[in-house]
This record gives C-alpha cells, structure tokens and sequence, in this order.
C-alpha cells in the first residue's frame, strides 16, 4: 500500500458541540479525529467510484507526475 501524502489541509466549520462529541467518541476508540476522517474520506471515494481508493490515489499520482514532465518534440 502505498504511504499517503498528508500535504493538503481541509478545513471544516461544524457545530462545536458536535466536535466535543466527535473528539470525545474519538478518544474512547484511541484514534484522532483526522485518522477518523481519512477513513470517512477513503470509504466515500471507494463507495463514489466503485473500486480501491488506492487506484483512485495512484491514478492522481500518475496525473501528477505526467503533468509535470516537460514534452519533447
């Protein structure tokens, strides 16, 4: 599996009672709030697109580093 670059940041407004209840549930299930939702994030790509979240990632990857190279003629 490949590592995942953690360079992006998503910034999200919710209630803050919400966040309480959100980091409290997160604590009793020794995880933090961001693992929780890279996992939420994982499974509505893989519900989204119908296979892996790996080949979505790998397909970016790919895009990425195709973008970035300089065309020959």
């Amino acid at each position: 599996m490949p590592t995942e670059i953690r360079t992006a940041r998503l910034t999200v407004l919710i209630d803050p009672r919400k966040k309480a209840v959100f980091e409290r549930l997160c604590a009793a299930d020794d995880t933090t709030p961001s693992q929780v939702v890279r996992q939420l994030i994982r499974d509505y790509i893989e519900q989204k697109s119908g296979h892996s979240w790996q080949s979505e990632y790998n397909l970016a990857e790919k895009t990425a580093t195709a973008a970035k190279k300089p065309r020959t003629r």
